[in-house]
């Protein structure tokens, strides 16, 4: 199939390979920002193929396992109440709240719909008048416009029974906070690919040039992920820092520009609480006020939320990349995918669910 099979090709993946060997003269640690890449990475071995001195670090694009506590704990509130329906994506109905997931709610008679997009929960909302439907929108750039476009959808139709429980994160404020910390150890990045399809790589010119960091845009294949290795090591060898596009069939400078006029149009940018990291300036996206009749938080008053997350948990060291999973005492003993502490374990995007499937029987 192509722009599948070529880039799965192992002949092709062994060369670049060889050209990673040849190339390295000392150690490098470098960040795949997507947990779509983490998991790529760690299923195809790339991990344990690398140089000895190459390491990778798993960062914290994984939009479920940022999706902070308390609006898990809000949704499984508002949605407790009669005559409310809540539509998600299925990822987010095994992540632990303080005290029960949205699936064992779903079993004790919550109305918890999973959807595979915010317009499905459109059409709830239009099939359901007389109830409340709010969707839990959640994730990154890449999520962002869909969000935004159900917004507006609803507010032409005057759809008042459908909201948005906003909790969208944005990634370079994150990789900011990730190179201003004293404790930082990331010499480059691999940029994640859909994301930089909807924003572009202009911003990341600028992170480059700020912190003298490369950063590359790359893809989910196995040939993608290596070339983009093999992009920051070559960039890292000579000194030079700034952005190299691996992800050039789709991804460009200037992003989508369509996508980011509807994103500024229904969203403002306000600080972002991740999950496991805390506060992030200026890093999340919050409804517009002429959209507030859209806004979940502010249709349901939903006061007196106190999280509780687990204290054997250390996923919020693993999302700063400062573990690896298997180094959390919990890994495997006290959390397991059937039985998760930290949303990485649940998550298709997670470290921890990656590691646990495939590194699992070896640690």
């Amino acid at each position: 199939m192509k722009f599948i099979d070529e880039y799965r090709d192992s002949d092709r993946a062994r060369n670049i390979l060889k050209k990673i060997e040849d190339t390295v003269t000392k150690p490098w640690t470098i960040m795949e920002i997507c947990g779509g890449q983490t998991h790529s990475i760690v299923r195809n071995g790339i991990d344990q193929l690398l140089p000895d001195g190459v390491r990778l670090i798993h960062g914290p694009g994984c939009p479920v396992c940022v999706t902070p506590l308390d609006i898990l704990d809000r949704a499984l509130s508002i949605v407790s109440k009669p005559g409310v329906i809540l539509a998600s994506f299925g990822d987010m109905l095994r992540v632990p709240g303080s005290r029960e997931t949205l699936s064992v709610a779903k079993s004790g008679g919550a109305d918890v719909r999973v959807v595979f997009s915010p317009l499905e929960a459109l059409n709830i909302a239009r099939e359901n008048p007389q109830h409340e439907v709010f969707f839990l929108a959640i994730g990154f750039e890449t999520t962002a416009p869909g969000n935004a476009m159900a917004i507006k959808q609803a507010a032409r139709e005057n759809l008042r029974n459908f909201s948005e429980l906003v909790s969208q994160f944005m990634v370079p404020p994150a990789m900011r906070a990730i190179l201003s910390s004293e404790k930082n150890m990331i010499q480059g990045f691999l940029a994640a690919g859909h994301v930089c399809t909807v924003t572009g790589y202009e911003e990341y010119e600028r992170i480059g040039e700020e912190f003298h960091v490369p950063i590359v845009p790359t893809g989910f294949e196995p040939v993608d992920i290596l070339s983009g290795i093999l992009r920051v090591i070559e960039m890292l060898e000579s000194g030079r820092s700034g952005v190299h596009n691996e992800y050039g069939r789709v991804v460009s400078r200037e992003g989508n520009p369509v996508a980011k006029k509807v994103v500024d149009e229904v969203f403002h940018v306000a600080d972002g609480h991740w999950r496991g990291i805390g506060v992030i300036p200026q890093s999340g996206l919050q409804l517009r006020d002429e959209f507030a009749p859209f806004d979940t938080q502010k249709k349901f008053n939903v006061a007196d939320i106190q999280p509780d997350e687990s204290p054997l948990c250390r996923s919020g060291d693993v999302l700063r990349g400062m573990i690896t999973p298997e180094r959390c005492e919990a890994f495997g003993k006290e959390c397991t995918p059937l039985k998760p502490l930290g949303a990485p374990m649940v998550s298709a995007e997670g470290a921890c669910a990656a590691y646990y499937k495939y590194h699992g029987k070896v640690l």
